[in-house]
């Protein structure tokens, strides 16, 4: 893409985001509108897409940055963030360049917006200037991440109209009046090598005759093979737990606590409503390609399109892009009905759509999408006047995400038996009813409890958050996993079993050899669930853990407890505390907490803390002594949390 040279008289903005899950590039996007409405030319781009030098091309660069793990970069942002640490870099190296600053982060976790403040720390360190107040979003606030960002936005509006004003005459375009596309669909001519175009393409039937393999252009992607797809629940179980395992011919290393990013393929069905909501039926299956908004090369523009690595492969269609790169199940943004508000002519329509994309309706808004988990299709269904235009549908839709799984799978369960990676996966099925009596599905969670064994998916290994060392694999270690946050922990398990059957292999000892149980630290397994009947997963193996490991297994089933109190893991930490005393305390070893976020690893914490200050005593300085015990862990990564 095209850079920007800087000039003091040019209105340029530059909107660079790191992001996994996608919240972070729709939070870039929603800014990057809100600046072109204020006559900046924006660029709106990932971090690891940018190099430090970039920025001085811009009036003020706007980083969008969640924090991933145990205070980690994103992925598509740990290049950029690099670049920043070398050591060669002068105090006064970004001089002249002005930034503002919005993170994301969860309130549970303990390193809360953790990425951000190391970004805002560098920049002032590398001589920046901070143009406005940065903002953080928390995923623990009651309206998610709109509570906080939407306010800190308007803000920075005015503030961007104070510092930069307009010319006289000249006012913000306003939210009623569409802006121009940056990119659009056209039709797109396929060249027969005599030279003759042609616009015939599979027949809608050909093209799903295959619906479960799955042969998308995935960056960074690689096809893996499934091969098991069991659930773990009994069927009159209320939730429904499968147990994946596929296999890739490549050879892969991963390490416990890694993830398996899977990008989910939307249904057929819901595919044909909403093209025939839109009355895209005449062009759902011809060639398409991308073209800019406004005509000129593409090599002018400073942003992608929304599915960039399909600018260089045209010939895909409308139903192509809604099945397999747009998101029609997801649960709409408040710019999703300001975009939507200029297709429709029903004046009731428009202005209850722009009554939702004001921030005095902010709790209407919330009610209408959020809290009944309502989606885009549904939304286009109900609002049956709204008629997108077909050429600007990547432009309206968002991009069909993939979601991140914990990977179940160490030690042996790593290969598969014919050569190449095994993965392992502990998935619950998102199934439940809403407040307005509607069955919601997760998009990724229904897709895969779908494919049957032999079906191929697009998948990427990604690092996780544990980064558990050979030490700490090795040392003693309690492990707290809660319903499917035992799948890292079952992979941390295999993988001390291997380590400690290499160990075994390498002592060559005589009969009086140490017991392999005994060549690693001593581990506690704290296992949560509701039921042990209907959700004990891997009850067996860890029975067959114990022969090589030292291995104690406490329960807590919250649902099993003949009083009504319920009975959490937090609550069987307590009535343990002096032998997760001994072991954490005495003997040095780490904490891993896994599974839900929120109250869980929050609970847990407390318990600690209690734990610690058992043999002390109940006054305030021996709670301080035990809180500082517990920084100082997370300090040293004895104590890491890896929870969604």
């Amino acid at each position: 893409m095209a850079t920007v040279e800087k000039d003091s008289s040019l209105r340029t903005a530059l909107i660079a985001y790191g992001s996994e899950t996608g919240n972070s590039q729709d939070v870039a996007e929603e800014i990057g509108r809100l600046t072109e409405r204020l006559y900046f030319r924006t660029r709106v781009d990932e971090l690891d897409a940018l190099q430090p030098r970039d920025l001085y091309g811009y009036r003020f660069t706007v980083f969008v940055v969640p924090t991933t793990g145990q205070g980690d970069f994103p992925a598509n942002g740990r290049k950029f963030w690099r670049s920043l640490l070398l050591k060669r870099l002068p105090p006064t190296f970004l001089q002249g360049v002005s930034f503002v600053l919005f993170g994301l982060g969860d309130s549970s976790y303990p390193k809360f917006n953790w990425a951000s403040r190391k970004l805002y720390r560098r920049l002032l360190q590398l001589g920046a200037s901070e143009l406005y107040p940065r903002g953080e979003a928390d995923e623990q606030h009651p309206e998610g991440l709109e509570g906080t960002f939407l306010p800190w936005s308007l803000d920075l509006r005015k503030h961007l109209l104070d510092k930069f004003p307009l010319k006289e005459g000249q006012h913000p375009i306003p939210d009623e009046v569409r802006l121009p596309p940056k990119w659009i669909l056209d039709r797109y001519d396929l060249k027969e090598e005599d030279g003759e175009s042609r616009t015939k393409q599979p027949s809608r039937a050909q093209e799903a005759s295959s619906p479960d393999h799955d042969t998308r252009p995935l960056p960074g992607s690689i096809s893996a093979t499934l091969t098991d797809n069991t659930r773990m629940t009994p069927s009159s179980h209320w939730q429904d737990v499968r147990h994946l395992v596929l296999t890739a011919s490549e050879s892969i290393t991963y390490a416990p606590g890694d993830i398996l990013y899977i990008t989910p393929r939307n249904f057929p069905q819901d595919v044909d409503r909403l093209i025939s909501l839109m009355g895209w039926e005449e062009q759902a299956d011809i060639p398409l390609q991308f073209v800019t908004g406004d005509g000129s090369p593409a090599s002018t523009s400073v942003s992608a399109p929304s599915i960039p690595f399909l600018l260089g492969s045209p010939g895909f269609t409308l139903r192509t892009l809604l099945t397999d790169y747009l998101d029609i199940m997801a649960i709409p943004r408040r710019s999703f009905f300001s975009q939507i508000a200029h297709f429709t002519k029903d004046e009731m329509h428009k202005e209850r759509l722009l009554e939702f994309t004001n921030p005095e309706y902010i709790d209407e808004f919330y009610d209408y999408t959020t809290r009944p988990r309502r989606s885009i299709l549904e939304v286009l269904a109900e609002f049956d006047t709204v008629k997108i235009p077909w050429r600007l549908v990547s432009s309206v839709l968002p991009v069909l995400r993939g979601r991140q799984f914990s990977l179940a799978s160490g030690g042996k369960l790593k290969t598969s038996a014919g050569g190449g990676t095994r993965f392992e996966l502990l998935v619950a099925i998102v199934r439940y009813q809403t407040v307005i009596k509607r069955i919601r599905q997760g998009v990724c969670t229904r897709y895969l409890a779908s494919l049957q064994p032999g079906s191929t998916l697009k998948v990427q290994v990604q690092k996780g958050g544990l980064h558990s060392s050979a030490k700490q694999l090795s040392d003693p270690s309690v492990l707290i996993g809660p319903g499917t946050g035992v799948a890292p922990i079952r992979s941390l398990l295999w993988e001390k079993a291997a380590m400690a059957e290499e160990l075994k292999k390498n002592q060559k000892c005589g009969p009086d050899e140490q017991p392999l149980a005994l060549l690693l630290g001593p581990v506690i397994l704290l296992y949560g669930g509701r039921n042990r009947a209907a959700d004990y997963f891997f009850a067996d193996e860890w029975e067959e853990l114990k022969a090589q490991l030292d291995l104690t297994v406490i329960t807590a089933f919250s649902r099993d407890q003949k009083k009504k109190k319920k009975y959490y893991v937090q609550d069987a930490l307590r009535e343990n505390s002096a032998m997760f005393y001994e072991l954490l305390h005495e003997k040095g070893g780490s904490v891993f907490v896994c599974g839900s976020s929120g109250r869980m690893p929050q609970a847990v914490r407390e318990a600690l803390i209690e734990a610690f200050q058992a043999p002390l005593g109940d006054s305030a300085e021996s709670r301080q002594t035990a809180e500082k015990y517990l920084i100082d862990m997370e300090k040293v990564g004895r104590y890491k949390q890896e929870t969604w």
